[in-house]
């Protein structure tokens, strides 16, 4: 229907750690290759639970972005940008606000999750009722098609189409709509407009899925139709009217298992981090103290690597032969743990050291970044502004 595009944002806490880079950014940076990707700095997420220090917004999400681009985000294959900076952001909330149930956001599973979590936050605003209405908005504004998410983001991701698909629902049945849909048909020649007539009819009528996939690869195809003619048919192809908002799909990430420098998952509020831009000194301070099987007391103590944070860090960073060498030099007490650690401290500056380098010149110079970011915000307008359009004709509100 439109360009396959992936989305995905993060809120700016400034620099970003091992557990980003495991969880998320590899991922991105794979995403980045395969498909027209944009990123972007959350920051009105942000104030929706720390709307009382909104100072520290934009240097820590310029640190974050800085920690992107070190991390190999490419400004060259993704659009980097700031949610607050494309104000279309905003209107679009507003306008989905006016037809969104009240019950649907209670319902969102984080809402009261997170109220307890927070309870020392005053988290009573709407703001923090509506920011899964916020979250669809970010995405429904550039019809992507793809958002990543890990399992505990599935229900946000359904809300955003529960929205689409209710938007679409009110607004895309247009005054000749069927009549504008079929003209449309004919303009594909009669040989494949007869096999989408075909298609449709086995989705109609059996629910075929496999049709209605085919059916929209070939309106992928078509380069010689207008937004206006495409959106009318992707509706006219499922039964129902244009399509003029996108309903995004998951695309699956495995849960970061990045385990944090005391066994539990790495996160800033454990105090358990190893930065991205963390110097090489402090890395092996950090993975020299870490705490390792309490039953090795003395050098010549036997251990079980089951039972010791460093492990599971070895799971990650060493091969099967230094694994066997853990496992045989733990439960004999042929090393003791500072020799163990010594692999991990290597294997994780080796993995740093180009990541510290690449953010050193922004860090020398942050108009790099800024420049960046600011040619990302003006494609993700201009895509933004596409959608409006179309938003604003389907509510009645295109003033000449």
């Amino acid at each position: 229907m439109f360009e396959t595009r992936v989305l995905s944002g993060m809120r700016p806490t400034g620099s970003l750690h091992l557990g980003h880079y495991h969880g998320v950014l590899k991922n991105w940076i794979r995403l980045q290759a395969e498909y027209p990707c944009l990123f972007f700095v959350a920051d009105w997420h942000a104030l929706t639970t720390d709307y009382e220090k909104p100072a520290d917004v934009q240097q820590t999400g310029l640190d974050m972005v800085i920690d992107w681009l070190a991390a190999g985000v490419d400004p060259n294959q993704a659009t980097l940008f700031v949610q607050s900076q494309v104000l279309e952001h905003a209107e679009l909330h507003l306008l989905l606000s006016m037809i969104t149930p009240l019950g649907w956001l209670e319902r969102v599973p984080t809402y009261k999750d997170q109220q307890e979590k927070l309870a020392d936050k005053d988290l009573s605003t709407y703001g923090f009722l509506g920011y899964p209405l916020l979250q669809a908005a970010d995405i429904l504004i550039y019809r992507a098609r793809y958002v990543p998410v890990g399992e505990d983001q599935v229900p946000h991701l359904e809300f955003a189409r529960e929205v689409a698909r209710r938007f679409n629902h009110l607004y895309g049945r247009e005054p000749g709509f069927e009549d504008k849909a079929k003209a449309a048909v004919k303009k594909m020649g009669t040989k494949k407009a007869r096999l989408l007539n075909e298609l449709r009819t086995k989705f109609l009528e059996s629910g075929d899925a496999a049709a209605l996939a085919r059916g929209q690869a070939l309106l992928d195809e078509q380069q010689n139709l207008s937004r206006g003619d495409r959106e009318r048919m992707y509706g006219w192809l499922e039964g129902g009217g244009r399509k003029i908002l996108v309903e995004p799909e998951a695309l699956l990430t495995e849960a970061s298992r990045m385990p944090g420098l005391d066994g539990q998952k790495m996160s800033k509020s454990y105090g358990n981090t190893i930065a991205l831009r963390e110097e090489p000194e402090s890395v092996a301070k950090k993975i020299k103290t870490m705490p390792t099987d309490p039953a090795r007391v003395k050098r010549t103590d036997k251990g079980n690597p089951e039972k010791c944070p460093v492990w599971d860090l070895h799971k990650i960073y060493s091969d099967a032969e230094r694994r066997e060498w853990v496992v045989k030099g733990c439960t004999t007490a042929g090393i003791g743990c500072l020799e163990c650690k010594q692999p991990v401290i290597d294997a994780i500056n080796r993995e740093l050291a180009p990541i510290r380098a690449r953010a050193q010149a922004y860090v020398d110079d942050p108009a790099l970044a800024k420049n960046i970011v600011a040619d990302g915000c003006d494609k993700a307008r201009k895509l933004a502004q596409e959608s409006m359009r179309d938003v604003r004709e389907a509510l009645g509100l295109a003033y000449p």
